[in-house]
């Protein structure tokens, strides 16, 4: 997308969140038998949601008090889509923090800046104790849930924070991190991205280290972001399941960000679970249509109007109003979530919403953390049972935690850490 696309055109793209007041709404009417099936399933059964990036909200988009924790207040109504009455409202069982750092810039190193954001996201967690508990474990998230809090983990989002090193792979994780997206958006010396160059042709060999290091440690190998061919590679190599932690089905919609049914197919014997985020851009092709069509307006508006900005703005404007937004819904994220059960299983499918990452382009109904019942009451208004909804809810993920935990233990008897490197494993760095 052009630069006057995303700052001018997207200003129209607006979600609706929906209030506390539409929410209690909803419960009434024939609605009814469905909402108190969700509350019966919800007050057990811990709701994960496998990305929210509010520490990276915190850090670069809060303009009056960037990085302070303090000021940013959960317990008032936020600027952002979450905050503690919201998400008491969403009934959030556990949450895996977002502790992403973005790949395309590595001036003074990404260490750093990834210390900085786990850092951010534990400052969070530990200024509301009665909120929020630490979780490293599956059962710390149930313990969480039984005390009335929020389990929180940590969750880093792109590999290009270790580096290249196996060490620092190991002291994130001591520091708490429990899942790591292999990549972002940006390809790495050892693994390709979904929306990069493919140089490798999914994970080089000193790749593969990095899943099977990450397997000895129990830190959970996450496929969003990554291409067709490391998603493969990483099925191929690893021992635990994987997550993906906020994707949805390319099958329905068919763009970088989402697992072909090639993948999805092979998870119900890896165990592993697609959490079905929420992005309009990867949930409806309504959405994608439409941004296609406003990039393409746009640069036609900067190539008649010589580049003249608000010339161009005017022109964009004019179009948005002849050709309005169609906005995701509910519906569009239940169509992805029931895709993944048929052709995987009920087994592979959880919630990764990609709360405060994706701005105001949320679906319809989904605008924020208050609202994930109202998607678990339009999968009971499908036919869900409540066996099911637990799955999608939470059991699903946890599982697949609690395996890595169990797998983990027996692969550190088996063998001690690796100490290769990715000059050892791949030979000399090719200049990128």
């Amino acid at each position: 997308m052009t630069n006057l696309s995303r700052h001018l055109g997207t200003v129209a793209v607006l979600s609706l969140v929906v209030s506390s007041g539409a929410v209690a709404q909803a419960k009434g009417g024939t609605d009814d038998a469905h909402w108190a099936k969700v509350r019966r399933v919800l007050r057990t059964t811990p709701l994960v949601d496998g990305h929210n990036d509010l520490p990276w909200y915190i850090r670069e988009e809060v303009k009056t008090a960037p990085r302070d924790v303090e000021a940013y207040d959960l317990r008032t109504r936020t600027s952002g889509n979450t905050d503690i009455a919201r998400l008491k409202q969403g009934m959030v069982g556990g949450q895996f923090w977002s502790v992403y750092i973005p790949g395309e810039v590595k001036d003074s190193g990404y260490a750093r800046i990834q210390l900085e954001q786990i850092d951010i996201a534990k400052r969070i967690v530990a200024k509301y104790p009665d909120a929020f508990s630490l979780s490293l474990t599956a059962a710390d998230v149930r313990r969480a849930k039984a005390a009335g809090k929020v389990g929180s983990l940590l969750g880093m989002e792109g590999g290009h924070a270790l580096e290249n090193s196996l060490g620092a792979l190991r002291a994130y994780y001591d520091l708490g991190a429990r899942y790591l997206t292999l990549t972002h958006n940006v390809t790495l010396d050892w693994a390709d991205a979904a929306q990069d160059k493919l140089l490798h042709g999914g994970l080089t060999k000193f790749g593969e280290e990095v899943v099977r290091e990450m397997n000895r440690l129990g830190m959970l190998v996450d496929l969003s972001h990554v291409s067709p061919g490391t998603m493969s590679d990483a099925l191929n190599v690893t021992e635990s399941p994987v997550i993906f932690s906020h994707s949805a089905a390319r099958a329905l919609v068919d763009v970088p960000r989402n697992v072909p049914d090639s993948i999805l197919q092979r998870l119900p014997k890896n165990g592993g679970v697609v959490m079905v985020a929420f992005v309009p851009g990867f949930t409806s092709n309504k959405v994608v249509a439409w941004k296609k069509a406003q990039g393409e307006r746009a640069e036609a508006a900067l190539k008649r109007h010589a580049g003249d900005s608000a010339a161009a703005r005017r022109d964009l404007k004019e179009w948005e109003r002849t050709h309005p937004f169609v906005n995701a819904t509910i519906a569009d994220v239940a169509d992805h979530i029931e895709h993944i059960r048929k052709v995987a299983s009920v087994n592979n499918v959880g919630l990764g919403s990609d709360y405060d990452g994706t701005g105001n382009e949320l679906p319809d109904g989904l605008g924020d953390v208050s609202t994930f019942p109202a998607l678990l009451v339009e999968l009971s208004k499908r036919g869900w049972s409540e066996s099911d909804l637990r799955k999608v809810a939470g059991e699903n993920v946890l599982r697949v935690m609690s395996e890595n935990e169990r797998i983990a233990a027996k692969l550190r008897r088996q063998r001690p850490a690796s100490t290769k490197t990715i000059e050892e494993l791949d030979g000399p760095r090719p200049k990128m």
